[in-house]
């Protein structure tokens, strides 16, 4: 697999470098920023072009779906359904280490996903700032080579993508959070896909503490 070398922006986080990092996004350039939980890699999650780098550098098997980061519900409504036990475990966790599966609008983000569509709204201020805005849905994946850890520390963040990606913003050593929590929701049952941060126990109680609302169970 050959791949492009690109002069690599490292930059501190500031006001201006995330301005420089919504422009590089916008432009359909790759930048590694911080999450809740580990350094991700964003794009503009509706430029099919730039989701293909994204593969093509983390050498990501194409099957693979990947995750997305927006700013709001009005946001994720444009592309998956959004059912009121979806809306209540929203309110609930996030913004936060949780990441939901969806339904996904027909015809859309089709490249990120065949399936579902699976998002989440950060409480990392750089990210929470970055996705606002961008104005458009960003790529989640965590910055790490395909197979490999989640990568908490920025210096290794520089030796893995260095010449890239196109800009990596520089937040130091993160704690060091798992990754997030991932449910599905598509079929309107829960379904724990992965166990993060959220425990499953306590989504749990909320889906069962929303049925107790319903007139009826259905």
């Amino acid at each position: 697999m050959v791949l492009i070398v690109i002069k690599t922006k490292i930059l501190k986080v500031s006001r201006k470098s995330i301005k420089e990092a919504v422009e590089s996004i916008k432009n359909g350039g790759l930048v590694v920023y911080p999450t809740e939980t580990s350094y991700g890699i964003g794009c503009d999650a509706t430029n099919p072009t730039a989701v293909k780098k994204l593969y093509k550098i983390k050498g990501r098997g194409k099957t693979k779906p990947i995750s997305i980061i927006v700013s709001d519900l009005k946001m994720i409504s444009k592309y998956g359904e959004i059912t009121d036990r979806v809306r209540h475990l929203v309110e609930k966790f996030m913004p936060g280490p949780l990441t939901i599966v969806i339904k996904k609008k027909k015809t859309t983000l089709g490249f990120l996903s065949r399936g579902g569509i699976a998002f989440r709204i950060s409480s990392h201020p750089v990210a929470n700032v970055l996705v606002k805005d961008v104005g458009l849905p960003i790529t989640a994946t965590s910055a790490n080579l395909s197979g490999a850890p989640p990568i908490y520390d920025v210096d290794e963040v520089v030796r893995t993508f260095k010449s890239r990606v196109d800009m990596i913003l520089d937040c130091g050593s993160l704690k060091g959070i798992a990754p997030s929590t991932i449910i599905d929701m598509r079929n309107g049952k829960l379904k724990i896909i992965r166990e993060g941060p959220i425990k499953s126990e306590k989504i749990l109680k909320e889906v069962r503490q929303f049925r107790k609302k319903l007139p009826f169970q259905p």
